[in-house]
């Protein structure tokens, strides 16, 4: 299982599925993180925390423990 944070900076993924439950869960998706969504990793911070990505047209930043519940495919 890849995730968000195992995808390398300038590559374009897409979502296969959202880990977790919850209020976290649900947080991930407000922010417009769904499954089949396309996701573009535009930065990752020196430490590795946190990741900035491009999806649905707009940037955001995600904590390393957020990208972790990401399944993605390339």
């Amino acid at each position: 299982m890849k995730t968000l944070k195992d995808a390398n900076i300038g590559k374009t993924v897409r979502v296969v599925k959202l880990h977790g439950e919850g209020a976290v869960k649900r947080r991930i998706m407000d922010m417009g993180i769904t499954r089949g969504v396309e996701v573009h990793i535009r930065k990752v911070a020196p430490l590795g925390d946190p990741i900035e990505i491009t999806v649905r047209g707009y940037e955001l930043s995600l904590r390393k423990a957020d990208a972790q519940m990401i399944e993605i495919e390339e």
